[in-house]
């Protein structure tokens, strides 16, 4: 009896981890629409893979950042650092000018019927509040609170103190060591509950999309289908356009195809639970084992683009402040539409990598040109696909973004992983040929 549960195991192991989540994720919605509210029953079997993921994300950045920083010099630091920050800055700028070229083409909402529905979301902050809330008050309570940039910000600042403290040379150097080899144990560790974790994600992402389907209906894809158009068209566009063709073929003058592979574990994770930092494990899995990414960089970049990189968010809420000026009979003129682009672009670095945060921030997108705040209830209906395709463009981005710094540091293998199969199979197709 064992020897047969064991071979049925090993078989279904045997199928690519991609396979396995891509059937979940049609079963479940197809059981979703069959059964719908129903399917209820399994939300909780859902909750608890997003509950695995979210006790993953606090450790994981801080033990994968301080791994990273350890291999890296303080010129090293400046020079990865700086071009990481650098290069999320640009793919985020363009994000926004993608989201409201698409807008004014499209120009989702006009012609809409507005709902009178009260905005359900608690006071946005300031965009002040915003950035000040990068550095931490009190470190020990952002780590509680899941406070995730300002983790951010202290696990770098702190990490690159001890290299300072190690290059000195003197007897607190081989101590710095200790410090680092302890945390390089720890991120071992839990990279071994992470596996462990996704092998669940089949049957978690099965339980989110039926009972996320069964509960809100397949209204959740057709309602509002303007919006959902315009976003979807503007992420497609960003990703082929930004990272597929600036990036990889021209910058890095590889096969947009190979990257494709070598992300799309993350990609549909990141569709699936609507998560940037919740993707986080996947990432970094894939830069490692696909796209053969060296641990100083992408334990570095994925971390900070997790939480500060927010292209999706940026093409979301450009499209939707468009969206919310014209159901409301307020269309938007170019020095709004400027304004728009300004606020959206930051506001996306302050947007936390988690389910629903994309509302918030919209309030204050809306409120610095003036639209009503009940537009946030409007959108809401439509919010999970919206959140599921930022997502996915996020995540997307963050991976890119890696695979580009890593190839100016000389920290890619392209004899490995995606690049070597992608060459390979170029190989055969030109041997067939002659």
């Amino acid at each position: 009896m064992f020897g047969t549960v064991r071979t049925v195991w090993d078989e279904y192991r045997s199928v690519p981890l991609i396979y396995r989540i891509f059937v979940a994720f049609v079963a479940g919605s197809a059981a979703g629409i069959l059964f719908g509210e129903r399917m209820a029953v399994v939300s909780p079997l859902g909750e608890l893979f997003i509950r695995l993921l979210n006790m993953l994300i606090i450790p994981i950045i801080v033990f994968t950042l301080l791994s990273g920083i350890r291999q890296l010099s303080p010129a090293q630091l400046g020079k990865i650092g700086g071009s990481t920050v650098g290069l999320y800055a640009v793919t985020t700028t363009i994000a926004g000018l993608i989201g409201l070229a698409v807008a004014n083409i499209l120009q989702p909402g006009r012609g809409v019927e507005f709902l009178d529905a009260e905005a359900r979301s608690q006071a946005p902050p300031s965009l002040t509040d915003v950035l000040l809330g990068i550095v931490p008050s009190n470190p020990v309570t952002a780590l509680a609170e899941g406070n995730l940039l300002a983790t951010v910000f202290f696990v770098i600042t702190f990490g690159i103190a001890l290299t300072y403290v190690r290059a000195r040379q003197d007897d607190l150097a081989e101590t710095v060591d200790s410090i680092f080899a302890a945390f390089e144990v720890g991120t071992e560790a839990l990279f071994v509950i992470v596996r462990g974790v996704l092998e669940y994600g089949v049957v978690g992402i099965f339980a989110l999309m039926a009972s996320g389907i069964g509960t809100e209906g397949i209204g959740v894809f057709s309602s509002l289908g303007e919006l959902v158009l315009a976003v979807a068209v503007a992420v497609v566009a960003h990703i082929v356009i930004t990272y597929l063709f600036l990036l990889m073929g021209l910058v890095m003058n590889v096969s947009p195809v190979a990257f494709l592979a070598g992300a799309k574990d993350a990609m549909v994770t990141a569709f699936a639970t609507r998560s940037s930092s919740g993707t986080l494990p996947v990432t970094m899995q894939n830069a490692e084992e696909d796209l053969r990414i060296d641990e100083r960089v992408y334990s570095f970049a994925l971390p900070v683009g997790a939480t500060a990189n927010m292209d999706g968010a940026a093409i979301r809420q450009a499209i939707t402040v468009v969206f919310a000026a014209n159901v409301v009979g307020q269309p938007l003129v170019l020095s709004e539409q400027v304004l728009v682009l300004l606020v959206a672009v930051l506001i996306s670095i302050g947007t936390a990598g988690v389910p629903g945060a994309g509302l918030v921030m919209l309030t204050v997108v809306l409120t610095q040109v003036g639209l009503p705040l009940e537009v946030v209830g409007f959108v809401a209906g439509v919010d999970p696909i919206l959140g599921r395709i930022a997502t996915m463009n996020n995540v997307t981005g963050d991976l890119a973004v890696s695979s580009v710094v890593a190839k100016w540091n000389d920290a890619v293998d392209f004899d490995d992983g995606v690049w070597a199969r992608s060459a390979d199979g170029l190989r055969d197709i030109v041997s067939s040929a002659d």
